[in-house]
């Protein structure tokens, strides 16, 4: 197994109301569920392969609650990368070269059965954690925004947080507002639902704690 390591920030928005049941083993309010996710990588490595400065998204997709599979699902990489860079982040995003079950994306891949071959593009990511405030565009195919809660009587920022001290994607959450959009080679579509920010940090093993 190739030890690899990931740190950067993430956005990810779904179709469940804020809180998200699916975050602490609940089932999906709407039924299924369809997410989007991004991910800015400020310093990371597969190998002997540099990944710092590149960005990652995906699009997913789930009849029903994620662990009962049938997924479909879509990666996009940072057009940027080498083709070295490339397949090293294609091995960490569909759980390789990962403990089993160790990281969100171990446990996403092994839900999905259909899988749309990948696709290299630019994507326009940023996020602001502690803010909560994020934008995804890549032209063509999906778009994202995450934002804050308001409070339905005065309009103040609302600020939540999760924190999964024995997670596999994050210790701590920022809990948001979000709305996506993908047309290919997925369509979905939601807004006003449930967004994460986080910091991330993930290698083979799954999540490099906090000391």
């Amino acid at each position: 197994m190739t030890y690899w390591k990931l740190k950067g920030r993430e956005l990810a928005n779904c179709n469940c109301e804020y809180g998200c049941n699916c975050q602490f083993g609940g089932l999906p309010d709407k039924g299924g569920c369809q997410a989007v996710f991004a991910m800015d990588i400020d310093e990371g490595f597969h190998g002997d392969t540099d990944l710092s400065g590149l960005k990652i998204a995906a699009v997913f997709q789930w009849p029903g609650p994620i662990h009962e599979g049938k997924g479909e699902a879509v990666a996009f990489v940072d057009e940027r990368a080498s083709e070295v860079q490339r397949n090293a982040l294609l091995t960490i995003m569909t759980g390789g070269d990962t403990d089993p079950f160790a990281t969100v994306f171990a446990v996403f891949a092994s839900t999905v059965e259909k899988m749309h071959d990948p696709l290299f593009v630019p994507i326009e990511f940023e996020a602001d954690v502690e803010e909560r405030l994020g934008r995804l565009r890549i032209a063509g195919h999906v778009e994202m925004d995450g934002m804050p809660i308001k409070n339905a009587v005065n309009g103040a920022p609302v600020r939540a947080q999760i924190w999964l001290p024995d997670g596999f994607e994050y210790e701590v959450a920022e809990v948001a507002s979000g709305r996506s959009r993908s047309i290919a080679p997925m369509t979905i579509e939601h807004s006003d639902s449930y967004a994460q920010f986080a910091h991330l940090h993930l290698d083979s093993h799954g999540i490099v704690r906090a000391q």
